[in-house]
């Protein structure tokens, strides 16, 4: 028996539920899941359903988040030179760190640390964009992608109140200069 397909009007809350989330959480980490729903336009009983903790709301957007990211690494590729992808790709990594900043407990802990389903894709798009720089002679070859990602983990623990924003920039900046072929 296959189970009933969701209603549209549920996906639609579902995604302004998730919109409204993403900045509020980017914008406080401790912002209330009663004020998510009331600016989502949903009563807080039709966000339970969706999301029953406030754990399961996280998780949902460290996924969604996640596979954006590990989506996004190719596009930037067809459309930039793997040097610009490259850069691009970690100013969105970086926008994502805003949103960890504040719950990266809550994703640290549900992802074993890191180790999930997202963790191999997400060190995949590191090397597709590192092995297409190496190839046009931009980025230094033999990089690895792991340390790559290390390197992007302090993004995370930048405070988004304290310059964070700016600093992530500093911080990117040196990175790619510190993987051209070239400084």
């Amino acid at each position: 028996m296959n189970p009933k397909p969701t209603r549209r009007d549920a996906l639609d809350n579902r995604e302004r539920i998730l919109t409204v989330a993403r900045e509020a959480i980017a914008a406080s980490s401790s912002a209330s899941l009663t004020a998510i729903a009331k600016e989502a336009g949903v009563g807080i009983g039709t966000l339970y359903r969706h999301f029953p903790t406030r754990e399961a709301l996280i998780l949902e957007l460290y996924r969604h988040d996640i596979q954006h990211l590990i989506d996004r690494a190719p596009v930037l590729l067809a459309d930039h030179p793997p040097l610009m992808a490259l850069r691009l790709w970690f100013d969105e990594v970086a926008h994502y760190g805003r949103l960890k900043y504040g719950v990266a407990e809550v994703i640290h802990a549900a992802t074993d640390g890191g180790a999930d389903e997202y963790f191999a894709p997400f060190v995949a798009a590191i090397a597709l964009l590192l092995k297409a720089g190496a190839a046009d002679g931009s980025l230094k070859s033999g990089l690895d992608p792991e340390d790559v990602l290390f390197q992007l983990s302090v993004l995370w623990r930048l405070d988004p109140a304290r310059g964070g924003e700016a600093r992530a920039g500093r911080i990117l900046d040196l990175t790619v200069d510190g993987l051209r072929a070239t400084p």
